[in-house]
């Protein structure tokens, strides 16, 4: 009996001694950091959205109108054709055209040959003109030398100063009429200069007239301006069209937009200007809110999205597109990726990896983003947090890390 309470005493003092050295000095547990993720504190945007679906859709729809009144003579492309630049999707009937081009053809031949006419006619008249001008001043340098020889004969009474002063007035009336003549001369002159510049200006319009049918001919050919879909055929062979009759709708391929959805529950983020992220093939493509859709349809809100890279390769018509409509963001702020190691609130106890170990930090979040969290407090750009789920340490203040 002494002896078994001996024994006892003695291992309760034993236990009691271990357990005062493992108080005194109690073991860091430990935690392999390869199983560990980590993120490093930095400056970025913080995001939040709101998801959403959207369908490409070609941004632009193009036009095309009859440029006269015709008959649509063949379809070439139908409704659904995909077409490239230059493709004839229809003709018209031209003949009425090429009338018209053959008429104005004959008419300016025609004003040529007047033309022609004028000028050589013109060339006649200068002559004839000139030619009068030319007898004139002989006869008035005729007399002005009769006028000498008759001052020295009067000056001997060899002639009457009635003759004299008669000579002198013929002088007179000669040079009248040269000015009279010269006066005529520069009317007849400018009447004929007149009627050539009517000539060449008819000539002229005649000659644009002919330009635009020509060009009007060759618009006889429906011609698709840009690569794109036939969506609609106004008219079918045989039919008679009035000039700018839309004939065809087609879509530009060229650039892109979106046509989205939204749960009316989002009904507060969907505003005009607001940004929206597209994924596309892993890729985002930044854009925004344009139109939106006064009505819901099936608890739904629809609304455009123009993308700031409308023309993205990646782009198809009829492509499915999964959206983020962002609902808050701060632009450069100190920032986490978020995991499993914070919660539901903006308070968050985690652990700071420095060296080997890993040391409990309460950290303050602000906005809570789709990968990343705003810090408010508690940590500093490049520090290097867990991440990941360590709550199986029951939050202890120090963890080695092996």
């Amino acid at each position: 009996m002494t002896k078994v309470l001996i024994w006892t005493i003695s291992i309760l003092t034993i236990g009691a001694v271990i357990a005062a050295i493992i108080w005194k000095n109690p073991l860091t547990p430990s935690v392999k950091s390869g199983t560990l993720e980590t993120a490093k504190v930095d400056f970025g945007p913080v995001i939040k959205t709101v998801p959403a679906k959207g369908i490409v859709e070609p941004e632009n729809e193009v036009l095309l109108l009859s440029p006269a009144s015709s008959i649509i003579i063949s379809i070439q492309n139908g409704v659904g054709s995909k077409v490239e630049k230059g493709d004839v999707i229809l003709k018209l009937d031209d003949s009425p055209v090429r009338d018209k081009i053959e008429e104005i053809e004959d008419q300016i031949e025609v004003k040529n040959n007047n033309l022609d006419k004028t000028l050589l006619n013109a060339t006649n008249i200068r002559v004839d003109l000139d030619y009068n001008i030319e007898v004139k001043k002989l006869k008035i340098t005729s007399i002005k030398s009769e006028i000498v020889d008759q001052e020295q004969l009067l000056e001997v009474g060899g002639i009457s100063p009635a003759k004299f002063e008669k000579t002198k007035q013929e002088l007179t009336l000669a040079e009248k009429d040269l000015e009279t003549v010269q006066a005529k001369n520069n009317i007849r002159l400018k009447q004929l200069a007149t009627e050539e510049k009517g000539l060449r200006l008819q000539i002229e319009i005649q000659r644009k007239q002919l330009n635009q049918q020509k060009e009007l001919l060759n618009k006889m050919v429906i011609r698709a301006p840009s690569s794109g879909i036939i969506l609609e055929i106004n008219g079918q062979e045989g039919e008679k069209v009035n000039t700018d009759r839309l004939l065809v709708r087609m879509s530009d391929l060229t650039t892109f937009k979106l046509r989205a959805t939204i749960e009316d529950s989002h009904a507060n983020v969907t505003k005009t200007g607001r940004g929206v992220y597209a994924i596309i093939d892993g890729q985002k493509l930044s854009g925004k809110i344009g139109t939106i859709s006064p009505t819901i349809k099936d608890g739904n809100i629809e609304f455009d999205v123009f993308l700031d890279q409308s023309n993205f390769s990646k782009l198809r018509p009829n492509m499915s597109v999964d959206l983020q409509v962002i609902e808050s963001k701060r632009d450069s702020v100190l920032r986490i990726k978020k995991g499993p190691a914070f919660g539901k609130t903006n308070t968050h106890v985690i652990y700071l990896k420095k060296s080997n170990k890993a040391l409990l930090r309460e950290l303050k979040t602000g906005l809570s983003g789709n990968e990343y969290f705003e810090i408010e407090e508690g940590a500093k750009p490049g520090d290097e947090l867990i991440i990941s789920d360590i709550s199986s340490l029951r939050k202890l203040e120090e963890v080695d890390l092996n």
